[in-house]
């Protein structure tokens, strides 16, 4: 191990020791949400927020149901160096007249809420406080972290690799064209590099803006550089390397090396660091269904990505020692989101699809004492159930008010008007979706968030949800016994 890694284990022993020690006094749990390409990471947070704070019903999350949570407020940002978590700016926009969604993660964001409780038994029965903290951060920082355990070759082969692969290759076809013209063993030309990483960026962009991306390839980072945007760091792309070819010193591959490595100091190693090696409990957020409707080569492409994404948590069950010094993130719950864009005949296989897609890699965390779930589940329900005729048949439907702009079979949407919609069925056997001549489409445009209607005295509830108090019973529930 490096004097590097000494020092970086070091410092993630003593930040466990702090929020330790700071534990005892308060109890405290930090929840980390985080989810792949428009998943629905930022509505889920805020919902997640509002549902607790304006007391809705919860029914199966039991200190809710039973009457033993007597309040719930915001306190002030616990890392003066994170961004707030705007939660009131996101409700606005779900409830206010626009009623449009928030805008997407592009960074990381915390928020602390209080839970005053009653526990329900034991040796500490009576009133608690727990400290929720609460860290939203982007999906594609989550994948930068399998890239810890890679080199600049390994990374590198996989990447083209994946770029010629049938459903890609027409995204990634101008850094393809270039790729031949980039030699490995060329001298280190600054202004190669950059035109090298230029293309793949664009690549990446092209990638996140298919309305069906589910999963994109890392440096994550990339695509949202923030302060570092320029930087040598951020200035890297894969190059064409044989089996044979090394990355050598005083060449253009050994030059991307060196940024890869930078890469991972300078970006990964720090969040992983401060942020994600501290966190006590994961949801992972999964549009699911516009990886069925990009078909099965997308599913696949997801399905490593979940894996990538679980074998980068530190799972486990926590013994006395290891809570003080080395945590580790006992629960992990993987979401399919927008169950609403379904009928709720379709709940159950989605939910089983989802877990279908992280089997291999929960059979690892599980081995490891973690609880792992899968679970279909809407943060705010957009739609409401129906029937509509179409023939003889009655089917069963979702109903809503379309986005302007969206259409379904030839029909555009103005943005005002509710749609009755039949959106299709999900396969019986999970494995179906792997099959490369099925075709498992969808047919829900993307509703505008429900209308709530204010009570007689001018206040409004939190908007409808599918399973959001079965996620909290799961990540947070044990915590409120």
């Amino acid at each position: 191990m490096s004097e590097r890694s000494y020092l970086d284990e070091a410092r993630n022993a003593a930040l466990a020791f702090g929020d330790s020690l700071l534990g005892m006094a308060k109890p405290r749990l930090r929840l980390g949400v985080t989810g792949l390409s428009r998943s629905g990471k930022t509505v889920f947070t805020t919902a997640l927020i509002q549902n607790l704070i304006e007391g809705a019903a919860l029914p199966v999350l039991k200190a809710a149901s039973e009457g033993r949570i007597a309040r719930v407020r915001l306190v002030p940002q616990p890392d003066p160096d994170v961004p707030r978590f705007p939660y009131e700016a996101h409700r606005t926009s779900l409830s206010g007249p626009e009623r449009r969604w928030p805008d997407s993660t592009r960074r990381i964001s915390e928020l602390r809420v209080e839970i005053d409780y009653e526990r329900a038994a034991g040796w500490f029965k009576g009133p608690a406080t727990l400290t929720l903290d609460i860290v939203d951060y982007p999906g594609e920082w989550l994948l930068d972290l399998a890239l810890i355990g890679q080199d600049y070759k390994s990374w590198s082969r996989q990447a083209v690799g994946d770029a010629r692969k049938a459903h890609r290759r027409e995204a990634a076809a101008a850094w393809l064209a270039d790729l031949p013209q980039r030699d490995p063993a060329g001298p280190p030309d600054e202004m190669a590099a950059e035109a090298a990483s230029d293309l793949f960026k664009a690549y990446l962009a092209r990638l996140r803006a298919d309305p069906e991306a589910v999963a994109v390839t890392p440096p994550g980072r990339f695509l949202m550089p923030g302060d570092l945007e320029g930087s040598p760091a951020l200035t890297f792309a894969p190059l064409d390397l044989g089996a044979d070819t090394e990355a050598q010193a005083g060449t253009l591959a050994g030059l991307m090396a060196e940024r890869f490595e930078a890469y991972k100091r300078v970006v990964v190693a720090p969040f992983f660091r401060d942020h994600f090696a501290r966190l006590d409990r994961q949801i992972v957020l999964v549009d699911v269904l516009a990886a069925l409707d990009a078909g099965a080569p997308a599913l696949a492409d997801l399905e490593t990505a979940l894996g990538q994404a679980l074998a980068a948590f530190q799972v486990g069950r926590n013994s006395w020692l290891s809570s003080l010094f080395a945590p580790r993130i006992e629960r992990v719950l993987f979401a399919a989101t927008k169950a609403d864009h379904v009928h709720h005949g379709s709940h159950d296989r989605l939910a089983t699809v989802m877990s279908h897609l992280v089997a291999r890699a929960t059979s690892r965390a599980q081995g490891a004492g973690a609880r792992v779930e899968s679970m279909a589940l809407a943060a705010v329900r957009a739609t409401r159930e129906v029937r509509i005729r179409q023939g003889r048949e009655e089917l069963p439907a979702i109903a809503g008010v379309p986005e302007a702009g969206e259409s379904v079979d030839g029909e555009v949407f103005d943005g005002l008007s509710e749609a009755a919609i039949f959106p299709g069925e999900l396969p019986e056997r999970p494995e179906a979706v792997f099959d490369p001549a099925a075709q498992w489409q969808i047919r829900a445009p993307r509703f505008r968030p429900p209308l709530v209607t204010p009570d007689a005295g001018g206040r409004t509830r939190p908007p409808p949800q599918i399973r959001l108090d079965r996620a909290l019973e799961f990540l947070i529930g044990d915590r409120l016994a």
